[in-house]
């Protein structure tokens, strides 16, 4: 008899791992594109929600019926917003229209209070970020509420330790190359510190958007691709945990993201586009003995109203 499990949560992790077979260039390394939509809101992002909501009912920062703030693009926000409803606390988001409906109606349906902090034209920048990280502040100042604070999260990054051992286990250890855009860092970082547990020659590459390259050390700017690049530095980013960094243009990402769906049958958004662009940029660098494994960080489930599949729409 198959065994069941206690609750929703149990459904984190072990996620499938494929190859991307002929969608690969001749000539070009293996990649292999983890499914992380296979987790219970259909994103990586629950792996992190569970270890920072635990890790604060553990030490006494998150009570008994309380509340959780967090500022988001709305992919962390789904993910705090299943934990909480399967754990039963509240749950205030700080969010924008720069987003897609599709987030809001989701965190909605778990039970999410939205806060709105409205965009210019839709644009994802550095200014929108800090405030919807200081009207996130403001409200975590009332009684009974705990700041997430995803940037400056450490318990977060532990959620993604398992992921970079699930990598290691279904490769058998024939990773080559890890290639992940960079939001918080946390994922990154932790699946970093798992490959490199084993072996410390895996190359790491870290994706940011072409408009945006702070990484890079050039200008902030403005950009169009859900769920990285936030304008800054992030407080908890870790460059010697990096080999290097590759830049993706929205327009490539959002264009791989497309292929992915019609060509391959993955249905992911534009930050998987932008991973899988610079998968094959090093798939292509490293040659035919070597495998590069990159990430499906969320269900292209979340974007259809968006012009990642509909031309001419920004997402309202």
């Amino acid at each position: 008899m198959t065994p069941v499990d206690s609750n929703v949560l149990t459904g984190i992790g072990n996620t499938p791992l494929i190859d991307l077979g002929g969608f690969v260039p001749p000539g070009s390394a293996r990649v292999l594109l983890k499914l992380e939509w296979a987790n219970p809101t259909g994103s990586m992002k629950d792996r992190m929600a569970q270890a920072a909501i635990e890790a604060a009912e553990a030490d006494g920062r998150l009570l008994p019926g309380g509340t959780v703030v967090e500022y988001t693009a709305g992919t962390t926000g789904i993910s705090l917003a299943m934990v909480c409803a399967a754990k039963g606390y509240g749950l205030e988001i700080v969010f924008s229209d720069a987003f897609s409906d599709e987030k809001r109606r989701a965190m909605e349906a778990f039970g999410a209070r939205i806060t709105d902090v409205a965009s210019d034209d839709k644009q994802i920048t550095d200014t929108l970020i800090r405030e919807m990280i200081r009207t996130a502040g403001e409200i975590s100042l009332r009684p009974k509420h705990w700041w997430c604070d995803q940037l400056n999260n450490h318990d977060a990054v532990k959620g993604y330790l398992p992921m970079g051992e699930e990598i290691w286990a279904q490769t058998g250890g024939a990773v080559t190359a890890f290639v992940h855009a960079v939001s918080t860092a946390h994922s990154i970082h932790g699946a970093t510190q798992a490959l490199w547990a084993h072996d410390p020659d895996v190359q790491v590459i870290a994706v940011e958007p072409e408009e945006s390259a702070v990484l890079s050390g050039r200008p902030s700017g403005s950009h169009k691709i859900e769920g990285i690049g936030i304008g800054f530095v992030p407080p908890l980013w870790q460059p010697h945990l990096v080999t290097a960094i590759e830049r993706v243009s929205t327009a490539a990402a959002k264009d791989m993201a497309r292929r992915l769906a019609r060509e391959c049958g993955v249905l992911a958004g534009a930050s998987t586009g932008a991973n899988v662009v610079a998968a094959l940029r090093i798939a292509e660098q490293l040659g035919t003995s070597a495998t590069v494994v990159t990430i499906a960080c969320d269900s292209g489930l979340r974007y259809l109203s968006t012009d990642v599949f509909i031309p001419g729409r920004t997402g309202d």
